[in-house]
């Protein structure tokens, strides 16, 4: 759904259940993929060239108002709340919350299953893991990977159990992203009606 208010350039794509909020504003490269869950985008919410934003079947995509999800961002199966500031590059991985006022700076990355605390800063680069977070410079991975470990990345994000194979979970997506190789685009015809 989007109403009237909003605004997504020619060059954004929305694919499934993607509801709008008033004058929310999708740019130019976009992409909202819903096809496996939902995504509901709050009231003035700007979503910046190339960001991509992923409902899942087991956490849809919910954003609240007056939030910028910055270019080249990933927002994948996340709960963004009111007036979060999402720059350049971060990304927030499945089951994820962004609590009010919080910012997430350049090439920053919420892991599964975290909460980042209403208005805390996750500075440049740092990795925020567990509920609440913790946040790890980047030269912590050994003390991150003693955290992370807990937080089943691959039961969150895939639905199996770690000692799963890549050649497994791989084998899944391929079949699941597959689904629309047949698809053909419709061209909008004089009269109105898609051909």
């Amino acid at each position: 759904m989007i109403p009237e208010s909003a605004y997504v350039a020619p060059s954004a794509v929305l694919s499934g259940t993607v509801v709008l909020g008033e004058r929310a504003r999708i740019l130019h490269g976009a992409v909202l993929t819903a096809e496996d869950g939902e995504i509901r985008i709050g009231s003035d919410v700007v979503v910046m060239e190339h960001a991509l934003i992923r409902g899942r079947d087991r956490h849809p995509v919910t954003i609240g108002d007056a939030v910028l999800i910055g270019p080249h961002s990933h927002v994948n199966g996340a709960t963004v709340e009111d007036e979060v500031f999402v720059a350049t590059g971060a990304s927030l991985f499945p089951g994820s919350v962004a609590g009010t006022g919080a910012e997430l700076r350049i090439n920053s990355v919420l892991h599964v299953a975290s909460r980042l605390e209403p208005g805390a800063v996750l500075p440049i680069g740092w990795i925020a893991a567990g509920n609440p977070a913790t946040l790890f410079s980047p030269d912590r991975h050994d003390e991150l990977w003693e955290l992370q470990r807990t937080l089943e990345f691959p039961e969150v994000v895939y639905g199996v159990p770690r000692e799963t194979t890549m050649r497994e979970i791989m084998s899944r997506q391929a079949r699941f992203y597959g689904a629309h190789q047949d698809d053909r685009i419709l061209e909008d015809r004089p009269d109105g009606n898609d051909a």
